[in-house]
This record gives structure tokens, sequence and C-alpha cells, in this order.
């Protein structure tokens, strides 16, 4: 009776040891948890296991391994295989290690886990960036800026240039009998006109388009990183599409960059609001989570006018020509331009008055509608009416106007609506409205006289009579007719008066 009752004191004993031994670990583990920069140990198989071996050894292997072990993927064991395996027949797929295996992970692949925002990223503007080929800015980079005399037909100004945002056709290199070459080890090789690349509209080798890793850099796959302005800086930037330099001189940038430490960028979710009040960046406005909306990767969702083109028109207009054009059907999710601004509405109003978005986007509306009336459309007319008189040739950028339009509308119009967008006034100002009337004033409208004049000169009178006509107008016209000197009278007298108060309020007298 003692024996029992010691033996079940001593099972009782060893049991409350071992208790407390697990609950001292996983106090000890959560305490790490909350830990700052805590990351737990990543989840490998043997397939994982395996790669890491070998890829966690030296040079870019290592930093490699090392960037997938802080990922979210290692915490959930989604290892090398996960991503990078490939099916029997697929172009590129090689044999590695008794694995069948793929370099580049496409979104078809992403898309085995990921498979709605897949579907909203190849439903996207961003997933056809690649396809540039007919555009004024490849005719630029791949006949004007640039030439295919390189390594067997390549273009470095393309390749090197607009690729690496837009996207290249990604292909295989090929020997002479047409077969895909293979280095010391086995692994295809990509064709170096079109690769490395990872363009946000890249057309991949298994037909799917785009590249997730053109945000979500690998192998961290970091959510903080891709929240980020900066991340969005690496292609819409620069003279034609300065999103990111109108997004730092915003308030909404002046914000962002006061308060980075306070934007919680890892949190899971993440909506603005809730997780984070200090300022909007790209992703809040154009993809993240609000209170009543869900993430999207179609950034097209909240956007309701398109800025990109000569003449901006509402986005559903643009998406219906579009499908027109190509015989596609319209999708039943269509959004059209009203339920986009509603959508952009929904993210504004979690820091603004509804008073305040009206004005606003009344305001953007406005500024638009000026760069079309103004200047977007009449340069059009003159411009296709020049061509269609065969007062241009059918080559572009061979003249001098086609060179001046182009500045007028891909740059300073585009700088114009884009700063109204975003709230950059000095975008608006200086880099857009200033420089778009200036192009207008000072080139535009002087080279059409002089070709106007050329033409009669040389016998071609008749053709040169629609393009006068649309010269004629729009110099008379109520936006243009100050630069005839046929401004109404009591606007020149309302000038000239506010001219002497601003005069007498600087006076130094």
């Amino acid at each position: 009776m003692a024996t029992s009752l010691t033996t079940k004191r001593m099972i009782i004993g060893i049991a409350s040891i071992v208790l407390l031994a697990v609950l001292t670990i996983a106090l000890w583990k959560e305490t790490q948890r909350q830990m700052p920069n805590f990351k737990p140990e990543p989840i490998m198989d043997a397939g994982t296991k395996h790669c890491i071996s070998c890829h966690s050894e030296k040079g870019v292997g290592k930093v490699i391994a090392e960037q997938w072990k802080e990922s979210k993927h290692a915490e959930v064991g989604v290892g090398c295989l996960e991503c990078h395996k490939a099916e029997e027949g697929d172009v590129d797929a090689y044999e590695h290690e008794g694995d069948l295996i793929a370099t580049i992970v496409t979104p078809k692949d992403c898309g085995r886990c990921h498979m709605d925002e897949v579907k909203q990223f190849t439903s996207s503007h961003h997933a056809d960036a690649g396809m540039i080929m007919g555009s004024l800015d490849n005719v630029l980079a791949e006949v004007v800026e640039g030439h295919t005399a390189f390594n067997n037909g390549a273009n470095p100004a393309a390749a090197s240039g607009c690729w690496q945002c837009h996207g290249s056709k990604v292909a295989l290199l090929m020997d002479s009998d047409g077969n895909p070459v293979k280095d010391d080890k086995g692994i295809l090789k990509f064709d170096p006109k079109t690769w490395p690349n990872t363009g946000i509209g890249r057309i991949n080798l298994d037909g799917s388009k785009g590249s997730c890793a053109a945000c979500h850099n690998r192998h961290h796959f970091s959510v903080a990183q891709v929240r980020q302005p900066e991340n969005c800086g690496k292609c819409h930037m620069g003279p034609d599409h300065p999103q990111i330099e109108i997004y730092n001189e915003s308030k909404h940038g002046i914000n962002y960059h006061a308060h980075r430490e306070e934007m919680n960028l890892d949190s899971k979710p993440w909506i603005v609001g809730e997780d984070y009040i200090a300022a909007p960046t790209c992703a809040t406005c154009h993809m993240s989570a609000t209170p009543d909306q869900a993430v999207t990767h179609d950034v097209g969702d909240r956007i309701s006018w398109t800025l990109r083109p000569a003449v901006s028109q509402k986005i559903d207009a643009a998406v219906l020509a579009k499908l027109e054009a190509s015989g596609d059907p319209v999708p039943e999710d269509f959004l059209t331009w009203e339920e986009r601004r509603e959508n952009m509405k929904n993210v504004c109003k979690q820091c603004h008055t509804k008073a305040y978005l009206e004005n606003f986007y009344v305001q953007y509306d406005n500024e638009v509608n000026l760069y079309n009336e103004k200047y977007g459309i009449p340069t059009s007319e003159i411009m296709n009416a020049m061509k269609g008189n065969g007062m241009l040739t059918a080559m572009n950028f061979d003249e001098k106007i086609e060179w001046t339009y182009f500045l007028l509308w891909h740059h300073e119009g585009r700088r114009a609506r884009m700063g109204a967008a975003m709230m950059g006034p000095d975008y608006t100002q200086w880099h857009g409205n200033f420089e778009v009337a200036e192009r207008m004033y000072t080139e535009f409208i002087p080279e059409v006289k002089e070709m106007i004049m050329e033409a009669k000169a040389h016998g071609h009178a008749s053709e040169a009579r629609e393009v006068e006509a649309l010269l004629t107008t729009l110099l008379n016209s109520e936006m243009h007719q100050w630069y005839v000197g046929k401004m109404d009278p009591e606007e020149v007298k309302r000038r000239k008066e506010e001219s002497a108060k601003f005069r007498e309020r600087y006076s130094t007298d």
C-alpha cells in the first residue's frame, strides 16, 4: 500500500516537473516572440533542407538562403520546391539534384497559393505593361535612341531601360540548331536580350504575364517593403510619370517620412485608420485594405481617370475601347469610373471629410478638363490633320514638331494632371501647366505656322487649309485669344488693377 502510494507520488511529481518544463518552454518562446525583430525558426521539409544545405554555403546562394529564412514563407513552411518546382514538359524545366526545377517563378507558380491575388493582378494594367511594342515610347527606345546591332539583335536602350520596368518577353538562349543551351551544370541559359528582367508586365515562358517579384522583392517577400512608397518609385518616377516625386512633395509624403516608425508596416492585416494613422502610402490608396474594402492587386480598381494618353479619358471608356478593339466580352465584374472613384473615396474618407473629398475631386476634374480642352484635344487634332494631309511623314520623330508635341503631352501634360491627382502643387504648376503653356505658345504654335507656310510655298495649299482652320479656331477661342491680343477688355482692366495692388504690396518705397 505504501509502495503504491509512493509510486503515485513519484508519477505525479514527474508529471508536474514535465508540465512545469513545458510551461516554462512555452513561456520562454512567447517571451521570445514578443522581443523586437523576433523571427521563428524556419520550417523546412526534406526538399528545402537539401536545397539549403548547398545554397547556404557561399556567395549569392547564401544570401538567397538567408533572405528566405527571414521571410514569412519560411515561417509557414513554403520552401524552395514549392515555388521553383517545374512540371514535366515546362519549357524552362531542367533536372537538378533529382528534382525538376524552373529558374523563373511566375504568377502562374505563385497562383498555386495566391489565387485571388494573381487573378486580380492578371486583369490589371500592370500585367499588360510589357505590351508596348507599338507605343511611341518603344519607337524612341528601339529606333531613335537605340539599335539592334548588339549581341545578335539586342537593343540596349530597350533591354536595360524600358523593359526593366515594363517587362521583356523572356526567351531561352538557343544554339544554331534551335536547341536550348545549358551551362556545365545542366542549367538552362536565358537569352541576355531578355533576361534578367523583373518588369511588371514581363511575358513568361509558361504563357503567364507579369512578375510578382517586381514588387515583392525576392526572397524576403516582405510586406513592410512592398507597402513603402520607394517600392513603387523604381518605375513611377522621372520626367514623364513622376509619381514618387509628387508623393514626396505632397502632405501625404511629408507625413509618411516624418512618422515612418509609426506606420506599423509589418502588421497583418494593415488597415488604414486601424493599424496605422500617420499617413497613406501608394499601397494604401491603390491596393491596401480599408475597414470597408479588401486588398486588391488590380491597381486600377480605384482610378477614375487615365492620365497616360495625350487626351485623358475616364478609365472605363479606355478599358471599354480596349475590349472592343480586342473583341473580348465585357467582364461581369467590370467597374465603371464612378464605382472606381467611390472605391478611392472610401480610402480617402478614413482621414478626410466628405466635403473635403467632393471639393478635391472638383479641383482634380477641373485640372484634367483644362488640360484636355486647352491643350490636349486641339494639339492632337492639329497633329492628326497634318498627318492625314501629308504634311508629316509616316515616320515618328523625324520632324521637330513631333518632339514638341510629344513633350507637351507625354511629359509636361502628364505632370500637370498627375500633380493634381496626388496633391503635388509644384508639379501641377511649374513642372506642369507652366511648361505645357511654354511649349504650346513658344514652340508648338510657331512650328505649326511655319509648316503651313512651307506647305503653301511648295504647292500644297489645299492640304494646309484644314490645319490652318484648326489653328485659327484654336487661337480665337476663349482660352487662347489673349495670345493674339483679343483678351476681353474687362479682363484686361481687372488684371491691371490686380497688378497695381501686387506692386504696391511689395513696394520698397
